[in-house]
């Protein structure tokens, strides 16, 4: 089945450049010009990823981003962000915003599509069977729900990985480096500072059910998971 990927640009060229190499990917395509289509885009159907411009008019999409992940429709969306902007804290500016990868402008198409591939086998999580339970927390996995209790938890794609990974994994320190390659895998270039951000994210995740305390840093080190103190 095709995936469907929304391109949000303002520039009417690159999106056709764009477009043009994604359906030649055969990949699925839809377009916006700024953050009103692109929210009625998604109204209309969700996507399975959203390629976002960072400098749209009206409303940024960094702005956009943050929206999209409060939104229930496009909460779990995978989000790429297409930038000029390649400094390191644009980058984290992304990331706490939602943002699952970035593609730094000018670029390849190729990479583009290496880019977006890479992502969407990431968002898809695993193919394991049964449910794993830890400290009121769990996970199906074969649906790719995460319970605290018997309360579904909104969960980016992202971050999903990362607690499964870290709850068939547990009372074991794995460094920054480590989890980019478990994660994230190794053939993708992802900064550590990265896993910081996304570590974060899941914790805030986690909060609202008092459940943040079972991600723990070790100073030094790196992080784990656990029921004990």
């Amino acid at each position: 089945m095709q995936k469907r990927i929304l391109i949000v640009e303002d520039e009417a060229s690159i999106r056709e450049m764009v477009a043009f190499a994604l359906r030649k990917a055969d990949m699925a395509v839809a377009q916006a010009a700024d953050a009103r289509e692109a929210l009625l885009a998604i109204a209309d159907a969700p996507p399975d990823l959203i390629l976002l411009d960072w400098m749209l008019p009206g409303m940024s999409g960094l702005e956009l981003a943050r929206r999209l992940r409060q939104e229930a429709a496009s909460a779990e969306v995978p989000i790429i962000m297409l930038t000029a902007r390649g400094e390191e804290i644009d980058r984290v500016n992304g990331l706490e915003a939602g943002v699952d990868d970035y593609v730094v402008k000018p670029f390849s198409t190729r990479e583009l599509v290496a880019r977006i591939r890479a992502v969407l086998r990431r968002s898809q999580g695993d193919d394991g069977t049964g449910s794993i339970e830890i400290g009121g927390l769990r996970i199906d996995a074969p649906a790719q729900r995460v319970y605290a209790g018997d309360e579904l938890v909104s969960i980016g794609p992202t971050e999903y990985r990362l607690l499964h990974f870290f709850m068939t994994h547990t009372e074991r320190v794995y460094s920054r480096a480590q989890l980019l390659d478990h994660v994230w895998g190794g053939n993708v270039y992802v900064e550590e500072r990265t896993v910081d951000v996304h570590v974060r994210r899941l914790r805030k995740t986690l909060e609202p059910y008092g459940l943040e305390r079972l991600l723990q840093t070790v100073r030094g080190t790196g992080y784990r998971l656990s029921v004990k103190a």
